[in-house]
């Protein structure tokens, strides 16, 4: 970023974080002058605030130090703290209170296994243990209407043996809420009354939809992780303060928005998947500038790799989604996860060689680190083969020994019986398949043709591995971002304030079903205006869009059809059968004229926009690109079957209309891109880098 060390006292920031498990990247933008700062520093992960404390205090101090900081007018966050918390089984104590008779739902689950052929499926833990599962009388059935009051008596009795068990979360869902939430308000309202401090999370406010156990699991993974989050951002914001920064922590959430403090705090389960959704909405403001609507994005940071579809310029969503075993009933994009990091370890398990999930993190981090750890991860592999810098990283801040890698990939080689560098490049095309496979479930799986698409790799290891990776999806075109390292933090930067409501309607798609989808539209529209009110955004700025879930008669899983809002009363019906038969056809490959069509949930995006981070775009390079080079380093490439001396380019100093012609590495503070022999990797307008096929 180039300016001074000096802000004006009008000087507005907005400061986006993104916490991973390795490194914790900032973002900073000056919205007087348009410029993005980006910095990097190592994750904390017994206590992330602290990182992210000293990320931003670094970073700011590169801009003034406290006059910086006291600039600062926006501050997004992408955290890990929910999921990891899941996946450890970290969270807390949770109790639950539901309807008489169903509190083993939870653990019963669905009758279908996760892997039909797996004799040996492990279920998850469950989270809330029989003996704190307590069930009271009341019901209300399928249509809102009570068969059996609720026995007041039973919740009090039930609250107070959760009190005296000591669980520090209480779930509550009874059946039928969704459609008559009065008895689980009234449980609320009584576990509020007999044990103030706990936190409590009801269905009606979490997943007001139907099918009983994934809004029974949504619930309950919610308190799970919500004194975690309670906890976690009590830390946060003073740490925050201490430094100077006083504005309010806003969290990114699963579908792309971003919401409030109190919000992330009330409902957790929002957050789980947050950083990799915000690395999703700077892909796609990239994608709107450059003209680029079909993407498919690749995000390849320390410990996994997630990768989703953009189509025609919209994310692909999940309504339902399972995460590490268990079903969360929340509106997400849908991204596709694998644990194919920089810090995957590579080990020999049978006579075979296998990358992954196991990651080294942030400490001890790749043997190169340094940090104690003697297993060669991916990171190891790439300095092995000399494709990434052999004495440091991260412009020179953090010092690495590659000899050290090279010994750990020797070990690993004798292992197999091979050589080094082909043990090396082993690695590299494990992890690699494991990509290829995450990314046809997102792509060819559900429909679409990868071939049809222009990769947008980032993250700390995505440009290292993106041009092999399309390669063998045979995508032709890969983009790389100016800052690619950082792109979640970014991302952080160019989401609105979002939240997603739903309203369960069964009814057959029909002339007398207008009248009740008008109603439960209405519902909606004041439920988003209440949210609209309570996130203070002004009526210039709130947009909605709606949607319906729709399915054939005696289909088990429904699709959402985009509401068509530009039809008339009278066409509405027609073109939402239409859209409906359009995305069944994607997915499933036909339409079934002669079967009735039924409705199950109408939803609503509320959308407040907000200032954002805009892409700049540069002027044309006035100089040659030779003039970017900075030397050159031998790197074994397999496409040559020999270790080649390739010219290294320094991407700060690459300008518009600059052509690298491959082989060639390209190096910056947050990222390296390899460029394989026959491609070329010329600079857009916007300073990102185009790789493809060179002529």
């Amino acid at each position: 970023m180039s300016q001074d060390n000096s802000q004006p006292s009008s000087a507005r920031l907005r400061v986006g974080v993104d916490s991973g498990g390795t490194f914790t990247d900032v973002c900073v933008f000056d919205e007087s002058t348009g410029d993005v700062l980006v910095w990097k520093v190592s994750s904390t992960p017994r206590d992330p605030s602290e990182g992210i404390a000293t990320g931003i205090e670094q970073a700011l101090g590169e801009l003034g130090g406290e006059a910086a900081r006291g600039a600062v007018a926006y501050f997004g966050h992408g955290t890990t703290v929910g999921t990891n918390a899941l996946i450890t089984g970290n969270g807390a104590d949770t109790g639950l209170i539901t309807t008489a008779g169903f509190r083993d739902i939870l653990e019963i689950r669905r009758q279908k296994r996760p892997d039909l052929y797996d004799l040996q499926t492990v279920k998850p833990p469950v989270l809330a243990s029989r003996d704190k599962r307590l069930e009271v009388r009341e019901r209300i059935l399928f249509d809102g209407t009570v068969q059996t009051e609720l026995n007041e008596g039973d919740v009090r009795a039930a609250v107070r043996k959760l009190k005296q068990d000591g669980v520090g979360a209480v779930a509550i869902c009874t059946l039928f809420s969704f459609i008559e939430p009065k008895h689980e308000a009234r449980i609320r309202a009584i576990v509020e009354e007999e044990y103030p401090g706990a936190f409590i999370s009801v269905s009606h406010e979490i997943a007001p939809e139907f099918r009983e156990y994934e809004r029974l699991s949504t619930t309950v993974v919610n308190a799970y992780l919500g004194p975690i989050m309670r906890a976690y951002l009590d830390r946060l914001t003073p740490r925050l303060e201490a430094i100077g920064v006083h504005a309010e922590p806003h969290l990114t959430q699963s579908n792309g928005g971003v919401i409030s403090c109190e919000t992330a705090k009330a409902q957790p389960v929002r957050t789980v998947l947050s950083g990799p959704a915000a690395g999703v909405m700077a892909a796609l403001t990239i994608g709107r500038s450059t003209g680029y609507d079909n993407l498919i994005t690749f995000d390849m940071g320390g410990t996994s790799s997630d990768v989703s579809l953009i189509d025609r310029g919209r994310p692909q969503m999940a309504n339902d989604i399972e995460v590490h075993g268990y079903p969360l009933k929340v509106p997400m994009l849908d991204i596709h996860t694998v644990g194919a990091g920089g810090g995957s370890i590579a080990y020999v398990d049978n006579g075979l060689l296998k990358v992954g999930p196991r990651s080294a993190g942030a400490s001890p981090g790749p043997v190169c680190y340094g940090l104690g750890n003697d297993e060669p991860t991916v990171t190891d592999a790439n300095v092995v083969l000399g494709i990434l810098n052999q004495t440091h990283l991260l412009n020179g801040r953090m010092a690495i020994d590659a000899s050290a890698s090279r010994a750990a990939v020797e070990r690993l080689a004798e292992k197999l019986g091979i050589g080094v560098m082909d043990a090396a490049q082993g690695i590299i095309r494990v992890v690699v398949a494991n990509m290829a496979k995450a990314i046809r479930v997102i792509s060819v799986e559900r429909g679409y043709d990868p071939r049809d698409y222009v990769m947008l790799a980032f993250g700390g290891a995505g440009p290292i591995h993106a041009a092999r990776l399309a390669a063998e999806l045979d995508i032709p075109r890969v983009m790389i971002p100016k800052h690619p390292g950082i792109m979640c933090a970014l991302g952080l930067l160019q989401s609105d304030l979002r939240t997603n409501l739903a309203l369960t309607r069964m009814m057959a798609l029909g002339s007398d079903s207008l009248a009740p989808l008008e109603a439960g539209f209405a519902q909606l529209r004041e439920r988003a205006d209440d949210w609209f009110a309570a996130e203070k955004i002004p009526a210039g700025d709130r947009r909605l869009n709606r949607a319906v879930d729709m399915r054939y008669g005696g289909q088990g899983y429904e699709l959402t059809v985009d509401w068509p809002e530009d039809a008339s009363p009278e066409t509405v019906l027609d073109a939402l059968r239409r859209n409906f038969e359009d995305a069944h056809r994607q997915l499933y490959g036909y339409v079934a004229d002669e079967e009735p069509i039924q409705i199950t949930t109408l939803r609503a995006e509320a959308i407040g926009l907000v200032p954002k981070a805009e892409q700049k775009s540069y002027p044309p390079a006035t100089g040659d690109v030779a003039a970017t080079v900075i030397g050159t380093r031998s790197v074994w490439l397999p496409e040559m079957g020999a270790v080649v001396d390739v010219p290294l380019y320094d991407r700060e100093r690459l300008q518009p209309g600059h052509v690298v012609k491959g082989p060639a590495v390209i190096e910056q503070m947050d990222s390296t891109t390899l460029v394989l022999p026959a491609q070329a990797a010329t600079v857009d307008a916007y300073l990102n880098l185009m790789l493809e096929a060179s002529g």
